[in-house]
């Protein structure tokens, strides 16, 4: 049998911004849990994993090893990219038009993220 992703940990000096920031790309809800820790949670009927914001006393120092990618059903990536900007988030440089075009973001503590754009064409094999 295999695991199931159930948590996404971000560790971020601001739980609160964070966790809003995200909420609010997601279309969901920020909630609290003892000792300052916020998660936001897929609406019912949603799948996917609870994303879950740890108070840290250090800032981010490093790009991170991890990143999340995220799309709208339109695949339109200036336009989300545009969205998530005006609730908090800003460009970075990168990003690309290869097989799966995709702009690269940062949310309000800088964590990294894309926003990806329709493919415009099948996948390489290999």
């Amino acid at each position: 049998m295999a695991a199931s992703l159930k948590e996404v940990i971000v560790d971020c000096t601001d739980p609160g911004v964070v966790a809003a920031f995200w909420a609010g790309a997601l279309g969901r809800e920020v909630r609290d849990y003892p000792g300052g820790v916020r998660f936001v949670a897929p609406v019912e009927g949603e799948a996917g994993p609870l994303l879950v914001f740890v108070p840290e006393r250090r800032p981010k120092e490093s790009r991170n090893r991890l990143r999340l990618a995220l799309g709208d059903a339109a695949g339109d990536m200036e336009g989300e990219s545009a969205r998530l900007v005006a609730l908090g988030a800003r460009r970075l440089p990168g990003g690309g038009g290869g097989a799966v075009p995709f702009a690269v973001l940062a949310d309000p503590e800088g964590n990294e993220f894309c926003v990806l754009g329709t493919a415009s064409g099948p996948p390489a094999e290999g």
